[in-house]
């Protein structure tokens, strides 16, 4: 512990009782003795202040000193306050009498301040010693005994009882010891003549002048005083004045003119020529600070005065004649020092919590901040300021104390971090400032949801898409900062035609790639929504969503399918054509069907081979066989035509047809629409079968309407009902035996449903223009016969076949899709009756069904 030592006392008292954001400030103080060694004990402060020793280092308990040194240190496992490393008081308060380290005690959680003050003691630790080991003096022999001689003043680092005390002369006969004290307190000694010198007897004599301090032990130092005998001299220097008073201020530059001595000598040559210089009692730092010109007189600034280091000082001076035996007169100069604004303030950061976070209540403490400045009066009073535009106050706990606290909530996404100026300034003239800047982080918490680039997202696929395939990128940002601004995507459960989502489309969490997991048909499924959802890694997590609308573009990928006429041997399709007829004559119409949509299926129609080119035409859009000319008695009876229909799409697709055209005299009357079928073995359908059960239902409902209006109206008449309807006889032009009429409601106010609807409307004007033209065969008589055949339940049946297939807006899909399931008479199937040959020619009464 070293080789002293207690602490000499302990003095406890509460300088200021303050609540300012839980920051509790109170003072203690100690002293102790300089010199001791490494781990000497000081105090326990962690008992004086009441703190629990356990918790020390968990509230990061520490002590902050304005010292170059860190001298004292605490063992945070005790609370014990030792030395660190060893003070000399004399090198930390040179010769002030009191001598005090301020340390400020920082402790957190809650955050506690405390001020300790501890007294450094002097001990006996320097000897007094003069400035030269031996001083030689030349003495008159004509000195009158009183006379005085100055001896150069011993120094002594210590203070108070441990400084110079007394100083002793070692026994001679001629000389005596008197010793004065300054107004300092200090003494100095002067050499006084007792009896008269005889140069002829002794002209040297010798003597020890020792010096004593008042400590326990007492030390001391000694010099050798050398006196030399002079002849006489009897006119000495007189100084004009007994004491000289200048000013000067500090910081002044080197050689700056203090004053000027002026002694006179009344003797004359080298007895009446003065020189000056310091006299013995004028201290070292006076002779480091201050110059005496040895003949001009004039005390000059040699080194840096400094009015914190000394108010004033005292400069003893001596002036001597150039004569034989020439005896030294003093004087003393005291040079007041005034005070300049040379010191700026200086900011400690003895406290500074930091990043802080964004949801800090206002108040909370983010620094505290020590001023200081070594100035005195108001050179030495110091103001602090921070700029008015950030979220921060600057309170003043006690003198020279300040903290840092928020004004009001932070927004980490408005401003991340502060560069908070604080500007010390002194209320000298000139002001001196000091700037610190405090860098306040402010940390993220997680209170902003992601938010997507774009409120909603439009996607277009086309068709036949690869699975696996990437189809669109959703992307959102999140203002936080790290985990808090980490996003996650995911889709949130749903279904697409009674299918879960998952199965149809998968999103990459990380970047928000959307990725189709089936090759999608335009036909089965033209749009869907799929709701995507991004969410933080915050705790707790913010999430939020957006709606991604897929449209599916379609692909030629459909071939046309030939739903009329059908063949009737599985490959080939007949038809009969009277000899009589003229040139135009409906022969027959080719009806197909095209899955996909827009170009891709509109169809047209050509002769690919023919018997006899010049005999039958196809109509290019409307699939309308009709005669070129009337039949010759030459031509053949029988003609091959294959027709191929091609879709507009790119590229082209197309199918093929025969037909067998067999020329005869005259049709027989009793031919009936299907007398001449026979029906084919069909595997059963379920499909097939619940189309027809449904069909006939609705068309049992629609037969149900038909005949009360019937009953009601006349067939060509419009009623007065709430919506007017038209039923007019249509007569379809697929063949001389197509002769099924049908009723169709017309309001001249209608529109098509939808866009496919009305799209249809278009692409079959032209067959509805030409099927209601009269070919050369056939007579308004047969028109009236036809239409009294059919008035019956067949005809009321097809009715309401075509209204039930009139409100369909996926006629074609459901067609072609049926067909595929069936198969087709193409592929080797022989049917005459079935299903897909009642939805073929209910879409042909479809598409002929047309009111003028």
């Amino acid at each position: 512990m070293g080789s002293w030592v207690p602490v000499t006392g302990l003095v406890i008292c509460l300088l200021l009782c303050a609540c300012v954001v839980d920051l509790v400030l109170a003072q203690i103080r100690y002293s102790i003795p300089e010199e001791l060694e490494h781990g000497a004990f000081v105090g326990n402060i962690a008992e004086d202040l009441g703190l629990d020793v356990a918790k020390l280092s968990a509230r990061r308990f520490r002590i902050v000193s304005g010292a170059k040194k860190q001298y004292l240190e605490v063992n945070l496992e005790n609370g014990i306050l030792f030395v660190n490393e060893k003070i000399d008081r004399e090198e930390l308060c040179e010769r002030s009498p009191n001598c005090f380290l301020h340390l400020q005690v920082v402790i957190e959680n809650p955050l506690e301040l405390y001020r300790v003050e501890v007294e450094i003691l002097d001990v006996n630790d320097n000897s007094p010693s003069f400035p030269w080991s031996e001083f030689n003096l030349d003495i008159t022999e004509s000195a009158a005994p009183g006379s005085r001689f100055p001896l150069e003043s011993a120094q002594d680092q210590d203070v108070g009882t441990n400084s110079l005390r007394s100083y002793q002369l070692s026994a001679n006969q001629h000389f005596i010891l008197n010793i004065q004290t300054r107004n300092d307190g200090s003494k100095f000694a002067e050499l006084v003549l007792d009896t008269p010198l005889d140069r002829e007897q002794q002209k040297k004599h010798e003597m020890v002048l020792t010096a004593f301090d008042g400590g326990s032990p007492e030390r001391s130092g000694t010099a050798l005083i050398t006196i030399t005998v002079l002849d006489a001299n009897d006119n000495v220097p007189v100084f004009d004045r007994s004491v000289y008073r200048a000013s000067l201020v500090e910081n002044a530059p080197r050689g700056t003119l203090v004053l000027k001595l002026n002694a006179t000598d009344l003797d004359e040559g080298s007895n009446g020529e003065v020189t000056y210089a310091f006299s013995g009692h004028a201290p070292l730092k006076v002779r480091e600070l201050f110059t005496v010109d040895p003949y001009m007189g004039e005390i000059r600034v040699k080194g840096v005065v400094d009015y914190e280091k000394a108010s004033v000082y005292e400069l003893y001076v001596q002036a001597k004649d150039r004569g034989p035996s020439a005896v030294a007169v003093h004087s003393k100069v005291l040079v007041d020092i005034l005070d300049v604004n040379d010191n700026a303030p200086e900011v400690i950061l003895t406290s500074v919590s930091t990043p802080v976070q964004e949801d800090a209540p206002p108040g909370t403490v983010i620094a505290v901040i020590s001023v200081m400045d070594r100035d005195s009066g108001e050179n030495g009073n110091v103001d602090c300021q921070i700029p008015n535009n950030v979220p921060f106050q600057l309170h003043s706990s006690f003198k020279n104390y300040y903290t840092l606290v928020t004004s009001e909530f932070l927004d980490r996404e408005s401003v991340s971090e502060y560069n908070i100026t604080l500007t010390a300034r002194d209320l000298g003239s000139p002001s001196l400032s000091t700037r610190k800047t405090i860098l306040v982080q402010v940390s993220d918490i997680n209170d902003n949801p992601p938010r997507f680039s774009q409120p909603s997202y439009t996607v277009y696929v086309t068709e036949n898409n690869a699975p696996g395939a990437s189809i669109c990128s959703v992307t959102a940002f999140d203002p936080d900062s790290n985990q808090n601004a980490y996003l996650s995507y995911s889709i949130l459960e749903g279904q697409i035609q009674g299918m879960p989502v998952s199965t149809y489309v998968s999103i990459n969490s990380d970047n928000g790639n959307i990725y189709a997991l089936r090759s999608f048909d335009y036909e089965q499924l033209r749009n869907f929504q799929i709701l995507v959802q991004a969410q933080d890694a915050g705790f707790p997590p913010l999430a939020s969503n957006v709606t991604v609308n897929v449209f599916v573009l379609d692909q030629n990928d459909n071939a046309p399918v030939i739903v009329s006429p059908l063949p009737k041997n599985g490959t080939v399709a007949t038809e009969v054509v009277p000899r009589s007829v003229d040139a135009g004559y409906l022969v027959t119409k080719i009806t197909a069907l095209d899955a996909d949509a827009g170009q891709n299926s509109r169809l047209s129609y050509q002769v690919l081979q023919a018997t006899d080119p010049g005999l039958f035409s196809v109509a290019l859009y409307t699939g309308e066989i009709r005669t070129i000319r009337r039949l010759m008695e030459r031509d053949a009876t029988r003609h091959r035509l294959v027709i191929l229909v091609k879709d507009n799409g790119q590229p082209p697709l197309s199918a093929t047809v025969s037909i067998v055209l067999t020329v005869v005299d005259s049709v027989p009357e009793s031919l009936s629409d299907f007398g001449d079928l026979t029906l084919s073995p069909q595997p059963p359908s379920n499909l097939a079968l619940y189309l027809i059960v449904s069909l006939s239902t609705i068309s049992l409902i629609f037969l149900v309407a038909i005949i009360v209006l019937a009953a009601v109206k006349s067939c060509c008449c419009c009623g007065g009902l709430s919506q007017s309807y038209c039923y007019k006889v249509c007569l379809t032009p697929e063949s001389a035996k197509s002769d099924f009429m049908f009723l169709k409601p017309c309001s001249p106010s209608s529109t098509p449903r939808n866009n496919e609807a009305k799209s249809a409307e278009n692409s079959w004007n032209a067959q509805s223009r030409s099927a209601s033209v009269n070919n050369g065969a056939t007579t308004p008589n047969e028109v009236q016969r036809k239409q009294k055949k059919h008035r019956g339940g067949n005809g009321m049946l097809r009715l309401g076949l075509a209204a039930l297939f009139s409100v369909s807006n996926n006629l074609n899909t459901i067609i072609i899709q049926y067909v595929r399931l069936i198969g087709h008479p193409a592929q080797g199937l022989q049917m005459k009756i079935s299903p897909w040959l009642t939805l073929a020619y209910l879409k042909e009464v479809l598409i002929n069904m047309r009111c003028p």
